[in-house]
């Protein structure tokens, strides 16, 4: 399955919409796609991944530097509506609080 990314502003939040599997053969788009986000000075920026059927080890790493990354420049940095096989996977490895994620 290919990764199809969309982004969308709405009163300074940027929304990054994932649609597809990310893994190591597309994380870096997505890192490209988020960090393209972040240039146009937003207060926040939303990963919509309820349409991500898949993530690997590479495509988590993407969203916690993103995360990490978000909070050096004060930006606000949330990732909704998880697919339940993907929140699952956030979830076991520890790391739904840094990613703020939202509906669960």
């Amino acid at each position: 399955m290919t990764l199809e990314l969309g982004t969308s502003e709405q009163t300074g939040i940027s929304t990054v919409g994932v649609h597809g599997e990310v893994d190591v053969s597309c994380a870096d788009e997505l890192r490209t796609c988020i960090s393209r986000v972040m240039e146009h000075e937003a207060k926040g920026i939303c990963i919509d991944i309820s349409d991500m059927s898949y993530i690997d080890s590479t495509g988590i790493g993407v969203l916690v530097g993103a995360a990490h990354a978000a909070a050096e420049q004060g930006i606000s940095f949330e990732v909704v509506r998880p697919q339940r096989n993907v929140a699952r996977v956030l979830e076991l490895l520890g790391i739904t609080g840094e990613l703020g994620i939202v509906g669960r």
